[in-house]
């Protein structure tokens, strides 16, 4: 069974910080490129940040560019996402996926992996 199962998230005030984790199972984590993805309360499915399975030319949703950055580690089929700068907007449920697990707003048919998701709110 492929798994994936994400943490790290909270509530914390405007321009905190944040750290989310994703630990994978299941499937071959570390030729798998991942992204993570966000759902705001009442809204649609966003993608917030994808990198390669080898760390390479990491993409950034332009609302979260040089305040967020997405790293994996292979060794322990882990994937972050480093939060800062945070704002209001950016509050949602966030949830890993294998790349190719999202497209354009939606979760393919073809998804396999899946996991509860982490709530990060931003409030003062």
């Amino acid at each position: 069974e492929e798994l994936l199962m994400e943490s790290g998230g909270g509530l914390v005030q405007p321009g905190g910080s944040l750290t989310l984790s994703c630990t994978a199972s299941g499937f071959s984590f570390s030729i798998t490129p991942m992204t993570w993805v966000r759902q705001a309360p009442g809204k649609g499915l966003e993608r917030v940040s994808t990198i390669a399975s080898l760390a390479s030319e990491p993409w950034y949703a332009d609302s979260v560019k040089g305040r967020f950055t997405i790293s994996r580690d292979n060794a322990i089929n882990t994937l972050y996402l480093q939060m800062n700068n945070l704002k209001v907007e950016d509050t949602g449920m966030y949830y890993c996926a294998k790349a190719s697990d999202y497209r354009s707003g939606s979760w393919t048919s073809s998804r396999t992996a899946a996991g509860q998701g982490t709530q990060v709110t931003v409030s003062s």
